[in-house]
């Protein structure tokens, strides 16, 4: 601390605030610079003063100036005490000197004068402790391993199969086979791709037997109404292959796993009409197809079609005639249908709407119905 503000102003640090302030009264009219014709060195005793009454006439600046007066005063005091209790040997100006380095008489002792001990080697034991963190630690080690593996195969088979999706939109059929086929290489199981691929093999490719692998394939791991999808599509593949026992069987369990399944329907009848002569059986499952197809759609005009045969073969005339008109309804240039309704008219000795149905077949371009034409209408 440069200039002590009790000795600037002339009061004991035990001055009372009055006193400190008479003194600075005091001392400000006798430094004043005007009454010294700007003498600058009362200039400077004035501005001494003002900063020591600043300091000092303020309570809580003197509380702090007086604690830093302390401090330094305790350290001035610890400063003269180590000066006064200094080391004997220590001189004036620096540290004591180093003591001089001992003499050499000989050389070091070699390492054959020297004697040592061998220390015994320790064998190592491994506690049934050791050996389970070492497997755990392992089995940790491989178990990631494994769940890496298993995550980058999921992921490069997604992203394969949303790629084939990709390329199935656009009608590549080939590249859409190869992405799936990559989807599988990395998840062998996924339902989704064995499907996807499965379809491809069936309407594109023709390798009903291919197809038919990737749909069972694909089973285990589809949801209830899919597996009857895929039952459904097993049994179109065993058809194909000429498998007719095996194809039903197919259907059945299709159907048991989802009723609503009209080509379930129309598939099962088909048989029953063709194969079977079950006309009545035939014409109850087409009848259960045409439930669970409302839509004017070409599979209904179908399910029609085929159930006004039934009826025609149960001798249910009107039954089948109402199913001809309302295929009409939905394909009117059915030349078939025409020419059903003509065999209807037929065995109902009805020659003249005979003739006609046959004649508008024949326009319609169905060419059975020009032979039937020829026969019927031959004089008319």
């Amino acid at each position: 601390m440069s200039q002590n503000h009790y000795q600037v102003l002339g009061v004991s640090a035990a001055a009372s605030p009055h006193d400190i302030k008479l003194a600075y009264k005091r001392l400000a009219v006798q430094y004043h610079p005007d009454k010294h014709g700007g003498n600058t060195l009362y200039e400077e005793l004035f501005k001494a003063v003002a900063a020591a009454y600043h300091v000092l006439g303020n309570p809580d600046r003197r509380l702090q100036y007086d604690y830093q007066l302390q401090v330094a005063a305790r350290r001035a005091e610890e400063a003269r005490r180590q000066q006064e209790f200094r080391n004997q040997g220590q001189r004036v100006y620096g540290v004591p000197m180093p003591p001089p380095a001992p003499l050499r008489t000989r050389r070091p002792a070699g390492a054959h004068e020297r004697h040592y001990r061998p220390i015994p080697r320790q064998k190592t034991v491994f506690t049934r402790r050791d050996y389970w963190m070492a497997a755990l630690l392992i089995a940790g080690f491989l178990l990631f391993i494994v769940s890496v593996k298993v995550t980058m195969d999921h992921v490069s088979g997604i992203r394969n199969y949303e790629r084939g999706l990709g390329a199935y939109k656009q009608q590549n059929w080939e590249g859409a086979h190869s992405y799936f086929t990559d989807a599988l290489h990395f998840k062998p199981a996924y339902s989704p791709a064995l499907q996807r691929r499965g379809r491809i093999e069936q309407l594109i490719h023709k390798d009903y037997a291919a197809a038919e692998k990737d749909f069972r394939a694909a089973l285990p791991g589809a949801v209830r109404n899919q597996q009857g999808r895929l039952w459904l599509r097993i049994g179109q593949c065993q058809a194909a292959q000429g498998q007719a026992r095996t194809a039903q069987a197919a259907y059945s369990r299709a159907l048991a796993l989802d009723s609503t399944l009209a080509r379930a329907w129309l598939l099962r009848g088909e048989d029953q009409l063709f194969a079977r002569n079950e006309f009545e059986t035939a014409a109850r499952a087409f009848s259960q197809g045409l439930h669970h197809e409302p839509a004017a759609s070409r599979l209904r005009s179908r399910l029609l079609t085929f159930r006004g045969l039934a009826y025609y073969k149960l001798k249910q005339y009107d039954a089948a005639r109402r199913d001809y008109w309302e295929v009409l309804e939905i394909m009117p240039r059915s030349g078939q249908v025409y020419f059903l309704l003509g065999r209807l008219a037929q065995q109902e000795q009805d020659r003249e709407h005979a003739c006609e149905y046959f004649r508008r077949a024949v326009v319609q371009g169905y060419g059975f119905a020009r032979a039937a034409r020829d026969t019927t209408c031959a004089g008319r």
